[in-house]
Parts: structure tokens; sequence; C-alpha cells
């Protein structure tokens, strides 16, 4: 890796051009503000349709240099991030071609691959290109909200083009890994396999499922009344980008296709189960389920934000919210959603917390038991 007063990075789609991520997810950023925090020495440069967000880097410190084009300054870039939607990659590819030196690392961070890395042969820059996938999420939206360390401890899968060397693979994944994230190096392929089971696939039933209930749902909207904290959280992924999952859905559609057949037969062998009034095949579908579910780790963030948050009981009077925020608030402790549970079916405690750092989630916990309060953590 080169010393930091000789290295040079990129930005072509600061922000993700055309409100791609304009709402939500905004990898360019976080990397670009880890690359500041932990290599403030570095030059960053950033070439993005919206002077806006240009202006926003620049003032907050993230980039050095404000492009409008996209020209001979970024040819002495170590590393370049792509990070517009892949339409307009491709575009931007065929500008960069000339510019780009033999040994500058291309890296993208879209959350599909196929497309990018067919482009990138068509070219003829396999020697320069290594995928990158920051596997990370954030709900809140706008530059501001941007922050370095939604990368740490993130898994950031690479998928490296066949004719790129090993030198230069070695080289990023140190790179990755000294912005505190957890890089894993995947084929593109199966890349695109994977993220489209465990991410693509879920926010497609997500929506399916919140569609389904608004199409079935009483006059009165009795469903939408009744919904608990349960069902908002095995749906909140359906509030993301509709213009965003559109576009992931058209590039790896072939991917998505099979994997949604595989789970239609999945949940045409539980409809069966259930019809058969199968005891045993019942209990072990949600015995396997379960088993496997605890069995997954929560130490790194994956494609899929994990929501940070506690159950508490309360007695129903003046102020009880009211004390619990101002004893977490008097504490530096920030609250990011705080309600009362009204539907408790399947929930644990009267009053549910959300946050947006885990930190803060076993501090509060913490916290409050030390006033007395019973705590259930999610």
């Amino acid at each position: 890796m080169q010393t930091k007063t000789s290295t040079t990075i990129g930005f072509i789609g600061l922000g993700l051009i055309g409100g791609f991520f304009a709402k939500g997810n905004r990898p360019d950023l976080w990397i670009a503000k880890a690359i500041r925090q932990y290599y403030p020495d570095y030059q960053i440069l950033a070439f993005d349709k919206s002077r806006e967000t240009l202006a926003l880097a620049m003032q907050d410190g993230t980039i050095d240099i404000s492009c409008t084009a996209i020209d001979e300054q970024f040819s002495h870039c170590s590393y370049l991030f792509l990070c517009a939607p892949i339409s307009y990659n491709n575009a931007y590819l065929s500008q960069l071609k000339d510019l780009i030196h033999p040994d500058c690392i291309l890296t993208d961070v879209g959350s599909v691959k196929t497309a990018i890395h067919e482009e990138i042969t068509r070219l003829g820059l396999d020697a320069n290109f290594i995928g990158g996938h920051p596997m990370a999420g954030s709900e809140k939206s706008g530059f501001s909200n941007s922050k370095a360390h939604l990368i740490e401890n993130a898994y950031y899968i690479l998928t490296p083009s066949d004719k790129v060397s090993s030198e230069k693979l070695e080289d990023y994944r140190c790179f990755v890994q000294s912005l505190k994230a957890l890089p894993i190096v995947l084929d593109y392929r199966l890349h695109d396999t994977v993220t489209g089971t465990i991410s693509h696939l879920p926010h497609i039933i997500a929506s399916c499922l919140v569609n389904f209930v608004k199409s079935t749902d009483t006059k009165e909207e009795l469903m939408k009344l009744l919904a608990a904290g349960g069902f908002k959280d095995i749906t909140r992924i359906a509030s993301s980008s509709p213009i965003m999952w559109q576009q992931i859905c058209l590039k790896n559609k072939d991917n998505i296709s099979r994997i949604l057949g595989a789970y239609i037969e999945e949940l045409n062998r539980a409809k069966i189960s259930i019809d058969a009034g199968n005891e045993r095949e019942l209990f072990s579908f949600f015995e396997s389920s379960r088993d496997y579910r605890n069995s997954m780790p929560d130490h790194s963030a994956g494609p899929i934000k994990k929501i940070f948050a506690l159950y508490c009981d309360i007695i129903d009077e003046a102020g009880g919210i009211a004390t619990i925020a101002t004893i977490l608030a008097s504490n530096h402790i920030s609250i990011k959603n705080i309600g009362i549970i009204h539907n408790r079916e399947f929930e644990e405690g009267v009053l549910r917390i959300e946050f947006y750092e885990e930190d803060a989630s076993v501090k509060a916990a913490a916290l409050l038991q030390k006033y007395r309060y019973i705590v259930y953590e999610v």
C-alpha cells in the first residue's frame, strides 16, 4: 500500500447520482468519511452531478477536490470508487478507460456484481477491477447522517476480476480491513446468488407481506391497527427505496427469479403440512428454523440492518415515558424511537425503545436495570 502523502482516492458519483440511494444506504459517503478518519493525509477527490452534494462534502472536509467533470485529475488515483447506479457506471467507465493508470485499483459499491463485471471485461479493465460490496445499511438519509463508523465490523465483500493480480487483491483487502470492515473474497457470480437469497429475497418477501395485508385488510383497517412490533420488525425493510429495489431486481433478475421459485416451493411444503394437520412436520419446520436462526452470529453487520432495541415494563402513569427518556438523555444515550406496545401477543414488556447503535442499547439496558426497571433485550 502506498504512503499517505502519495495516495489519491477518487469517487465517481459521490452521493449516488439521481437519488438512487438518496434515502437510506449511502456506502460511498461512509467509505469516504472512513478514509478521511483513518487516513487524514490522503487526498480525496470526487465527481458528482449534484453540486450541492459536492459542496457539502467539501464543507464537511470529507473531500479535498470537487470535480465537475471526469478528467485528468482522476488519472492519479490509487483507488477509484464507482458509486453511481450501474447504468451511469457503464457510461463513466468508458470515460475512465484511458485515464486509469496500470496500478490503480478500480472498485464499486453495488449490491449486484454480474452486470458491472461483464462491462469491465468488455472494456478490458479486468486487471484493475475488484468489485466491492459493503454490507451495511442505515435508515437515516442525507449527507449529515453518513458516519465513518457505519462500515466498522460490517462484512465487505470483494469480487476480484479473473485478471486482477494477487498483489492488487491483497493490497485492497488490507485497505478495506484498515477501515475496520471485514473483507471477504467471493466470485462475483456466487456473490449475486448469496445476496439474492439473504438480502434481495427478504426485501421482496417483506414488500409482498405488507401489500398482502394492505389488500386483505378490513374496511376499518384492523390489521393495520393491530400490527404488533414483531410484524413491523420483519417488514421494516419494505420501507426501503422503491427505485433502488426496482433496479436491483432488474439487474439480478435471473438469480432472484430462481431463488423465488425455490422459496415458493418451500411455502407450498409448509401449506401441505398445515392442510394435512401433520404435527411432526410442523414441529420440525419451526424447530429447524428456530435453531438455525439462533445459530446466526450477532457480532457483525450484514445486508439487512440489525435492530437495536429493548422492551421495558413501566406502569401506565403520567410522566412514565418522559422519566425513562430523561434518564437515557442525561447519560448521553440517543433514542431512535420509543413507544407503548399495544399488541403484546408476541412481545415482552410494555415500552419498546429503539436505538441507533448496539452500544447504546447495551448501556441503556444496564442503566434502566440500575434504576430497577424490568428490561427485556431483543
